[in-house]
């Protein structure tokens, strides 16, 4: 095991207590404190648009962090360069508790810290391994995995107490201390890291050979190009979508635009790779062939996610109409979650996965990520059902929602787990950190989901249909999040058994 991955573990358990420490209190303190002077009938809604589109600025600006990683300044300096941002978005929360301004202003520095280094150290830790231990990079994946929820569980745990008794600039200030503790963890191991050097000037990189084919008239340069004229269409959904601003709001509308462009230019350019053969070598246009590819399973991902981000504000609100102890916070709730990853992690590998294999069963990544998707929407019935006894004016205590957060939880560690291992494995050499923040990026678009639907449900037409049914809104979204991800599931298995895997680890 190289020596200088307890350096990347411990960093990573630091900051993620620091994230789940602040995003785990966030919608109870917009609730409660920052958004008063808002009407009460309206603020639910617009806690859950804030705390969405805090979400999807995170996993957004990956993008960012992985073409500065992989392009400029190479992993190790992006990193430690962002946690420095990081470190001052915490600040800003702990200053401004009582300004909205200030309280924005440090949301959008702890977004572009987190989700600029977010895809960077999960590919850091691959770039130290080569072919020659590749097989213990699965394990240190999940060991990985293992410490964010451990950071996970103790701030979700502790984080709603220390808000309760002693107030949000207390509640903020301890996670930002944990990520300034993680940075100069961080930095301690400077001498001991692999680097993999950026590759800038590439003339056959990936964008490089994507816009190549899109503007290619083939050989006789009088092909039709119906993969520019997609390309446009793209460009001109994206604009109009800019219109909607107004209802979703300018992060969630941006992040829309730019997600079809990239939509209608992958397909574009995937209709007419072929052309650019001869003008870039084969190895760089099946590279790209392969990241769109790739790009389809994150695509399909997404109705996971949509579903996973609202355990911290739709499960958190129902939670608030269940019945428990006096001394128990909704929030601290969420604490279940990483507590059963830190179980579930090591269960999976030393009993559950062994038991399928004896019995013929070859547990892959594609499997575990399809049938993960699948538990979550099964997850949602549950919760879906106990909003049908909420709504009923039934007391109901919050010991149910176990149920569902059980599910969730074994689909999360299904999906997200293994799904970080996979992307780094099918990521070409020079692409690492941007194929891990595409895997990221599948997170804004589930948050995007979530934005479009509740903007959806606003309208009267919409209302009555849901009233009609005999269902409240908040069931109803249930539901159909429910039905959205099994059909995805459902299209995940399709799709899965034709991808061909690659093998995409360094040489020794």
């Amino acid at each position: 095991m190289p020596k200088q991955i307890p350096f990347i573990i411990a960093n990573e358990g630091c900051e993620r207590f620091s994230f789940y420490g602040m995003r785990n209190i966030l919608t109870v303190f917009l609730m409660t404190s920052l958004l008063l002077s808002i009407p009460e009938e309206l603020r639910k809604g617009e806690a859950k648009n804030v705390f969405h589109t805090f979400v999807i600025g995170v996993y957004f600006f990956p993008l960012l962090g992985g073409w500065l990683a992989d392009r400029v300044f190479g992993k190790y300096n992006t990193i430690l360069w962002l946690s420095l941002v990081y470190c001052a978005g915490h600040a800003c929360l702990a200053m401004f508790e009582h300004n909205m301004t200030g309280f924005y202003t440090g949301l959008f520095l702890i977004a572009l810290g987190s989700g600029g280094i977010k895809p960077l150290v999960a590919s850091f830790i691959g770039d130290q391994f080569d072919q020659t231990n590749r097989s213990l990079a699965q394990k240190v994946f999940d060991a990985f995995y293992w410490i964010i929820n451990f950071g996970s569980f103790f701030a979700s745990l502790l984080m709603p107490v220390f808000l309760k008794h002693f107030g949000a600039s207390v509640a903020f200030g301890i996670p930002g201390i944990l990520m300034f503790i993680a940075t100069f963890v961080f930095w301690l191991g400077r001498k001991k890291y692999v680097r993999v050097e950026p590759v800038s000037n590439d003339p056959h990189a990936f964008l490089v050979v994507i816009r190549s084919a899109i503007l290619s008239q083939g050989a006789t340069r009088t092909q039709s190009r119906p993969g520019l004229w997609l390309t446009f269409l793209g460009f001109a959904l994206s604009i109009a979508g800019l219109f909607f601003i107004p209802q979703i709001g300018v992060v969630a509308a941006l992040c829309s635009a730019l997600v079809l462009v990239m939509g209608f230019g992958g397909v574009g350019a995937w209709m007419q790779l072929e052309r650019v053969r001869g003008i870039h070598p084969d190895e760089a246009i099946d590279g790209v062939r392969n990241v769109l590819r790739l790009l389809v399973l994150f695509a399909l991902i997404t109705p996971f996610w949509s579903l996973f981000d609202q355990k911290a504000s739709t499960w958190v609100l129902q939670a608030d109409h269940m019945t428990k102890p006096e001394w128990f916070q909704s929030s601290m709730m969420q604490a279940l979650n990483p507590a059963l990853v830190m179980i579930l992690i090591p269960f999976n590998n030393f009993v559950l996965y062994p038991l399928l294999a004896r019995g013929g069963v070859k547990v892959t990544a594609l499997r575990r990520m399809g049938t993960g998707i699948a538990a979550t929407g099964l997850a949602w019935i549950v919760v879906g059902g106990l909003q049908l006894e909420i709504d009923g004016g039934d007391p109901i205590t919050i010991v149910w929602q176990i149920i569902p957060y059980a599910l969730m939880t074994f689909g999360e560690v299904l999906v997200s787990a293994t799904g970080l291992e996979f992307a780094y494995s099918q990521a070409p050499i020079s692409m690492k950190g941007v194929i891990t923040s595409f895997w990221y990026l599948s997170v804004t678009v589930g948050n995007l989901w979530v934005l479009l639907a509740n903007s959806s449900v606003k309208g009267e037409a919409v209302t009555a249909y849901i009233q009609s049914l005999g269902l409240s809104v908040t069931a109803f979204q249930m539901f159909f999040f429910a039905g959205f991800c099994l059909c995805a599931a459902g299209l995940f298995a399709m799709y899965a058994r034709n991808y061909r895997m690659l093998d995409n680890y360094r040489q020794a």
